[in-house]
């Protein structure tokens, strides 16, 4: 047949819905009726969802439409943590049908007149992928707020930026390496004051506490040495002296820990970490049930301008459907590889909260549901440590942590670089020191790796 001959596609007999095929609107069939410009309905006249609000519209179900789940209904109050996860903000769509939300990646936004619009204006300041993903996360911590972020370096230091030159940070001397960075080079450039302490010491929270102290920051379990912290109990402390409490919650998860429940004003992730699961995306959240505080993060939010994109915001929706089933699995995986190490002749020390030789294991069994992916150890030295992690294979040698493949650092030389050799060694990080995240292999897998490493 020729090419002329060849019928076009458009000019085919259409198909009747009836028979399971579906029928296609064509544009090239002549059908279309061409609508003047009064006729043509308004993009805002449809059904719509109503961004500012974060509730759906429902439809009639009698009608074949989807009726999709409200986060806002009292039901939702009922639900169980997973089943959180696969559905506050998520859906299905109303206008298709779709049980995956799409991603929005407009930054620009359709208003019906000066000042009015449906909730969004300009992608900075909001969009529908990224409000539905703080819906999730904002459900999963229990807060009525969430905020996300491009990274958990950008949440933090948006918080930070709430402080005043002359305010004064108490902090976990064992932290993030990032953390500190951000605190003792760039911060302390505007005035602004830290003190490390052990905060698990009470009594230490206490006399690092003065006039000028706004925050406390905490990590619980801290990192690399997986030390908890009362979170509680320094909750009152520094609340007794008009302090903020932020706790970065990015080991725990919110599956494992809820440190909003214990007292915290703010909760921080980075949920690049067990939130995203899959080493693929960056991205950092806050979230708060301070309604004022939330007001200014929001503003500070759009003002400074570290938000993610909607395409990171999709990934992060979509890898934290799985959270409770990987960390579960990564926290039973962890506490039998902490064991495994225990009795190892090459291992001098392993910290692990799940261990009944943790100093305090008690309250981390009190605050958490379980005891989380992250085991640490250490060996006699650095050529030791060099060695082991050269001759892994299962596990990885990277930075990161809290996906569902197993990696190993070394901190001094990696993740906590920035911190200066004396301030490490006192704070127990040693050239010796082994950080493992441990992911949902095979655990005899896994312990086999290390053995033959260590041997």
């Amino acid at each position: 047949m020729s090419k002329d001959e060849r019928p076009h596609p458009a000019a085919a007999p259409p198909t009747s819905p009836a028979s399971g095929e579906v029928k296609p609107s064509s544009p090239a069939s002549g059908e279309v009726k061409r609508l003047s410009k009064d006729e043509r309905p308004h993009p805002a006249a449809a059904p719509p969802t109503s961004p500012a609000s974060g509730e759906v519209k429902p439809v009639s179900a009698a009608s074949g439409e989807v009726k999709p789940t409200s986060p806002a209904s009292g039901e939702v109050k009922r639900w169980g943590f997973s089943t959180l996860a696969l559905h506050v903000g998520q859906g299905p769509d109303p206008a298709t049908g779709a049980v995956v939300q799409p991603i929005h990646m407009a930054t620009t936004f359709a208003q019906q007149g000066v000042g009015k619009h449906k909730g969004f204006e300009y992608g900075r300041s909001g969009n529908p992928t990224r409000q539905a993903l703080e819906e999730c996360l904002a459900a999963l911590e229990d807060a009525r707020h969430c905020l996300a972020f491009s990274s958990g370096l950008g949440a933090e230091t948006t918080l930070m930026l709430l402080l005043d030159p002359g305010d004064h940070v108490v902090y976990m001397e064992d932290v993030y390496g990032g953390t500190f960075r951000l605190f003792d080079k760039v911060l302390k450039r505007y005035g602004i004051t830290f003190t490390a302490v052990d905060a698990a010491d009470l009594d230490a929270v206490e006399r690092s506490m003065t006039d000028k102290t706004r925050m406390v920051w905490l990590e619980s379990p801290t990192n690399p040495l997986l030390r908890i912290v009362d979170i509680d109990a320094v909750s009152e402390v520094a609340h007794s002296h008009g302090a903020m409490v932020c706790v970065d919650n990015t080991f725990a998860t919110p599956y494992l820990q809820q440190p909003l429940h214990l007292g915290a004003d703010v909760v921080v992730h980075s949920s690049t970490k067990y939130i995203s699961g899959h080493s693929d995306v960056v991205g950092g959240a806050l979230m708060t049930s301070n309604e004022e505080l939330e007001q200014k993060l929001r503003f500070h939010q759009n003002a400074v301008g570290a938000v993610p994109s909607p395409f990171d915001c999709w990934l992060l929706l979509r890898g934290v459907k799985t959270l409770a089933l990987r960390v579960e699995r990564q926290s039973e995986n962890a506490m039998e590889l902490a064991t495994a190490l225990r009795s190892n002749k090459a291992v001098t020390r392993v910290f692990y909260p799940g261990l009944d030789t943790h100093p305090n294991r008690a309250v981390a069994a009190r605050q958490m549901r379980m005891f989380g992916g992250m085991v640490s150890f250490e060996v006699k030295d650095e050529p030791t440590a060099f060695r082991t992690l050269e001759r892994l294979r299962i596990f990885a040698l990277a930075e990161s942590l809290g996906a569902v493949e197993s990696l190993a650092e070394h901190p001094a030389r990696m993740t906590h670089a920035s911190i200066p050799a004396a301030d490490r060694q006192r704070s127990g990080v040693g050239d010796g020191l082994i950080r493992l995240s441990v992911g949902v292999e095979d655990v005899a897998d896994l312990i086999a790796d290390l053995e033959s490493a260590l041997s």
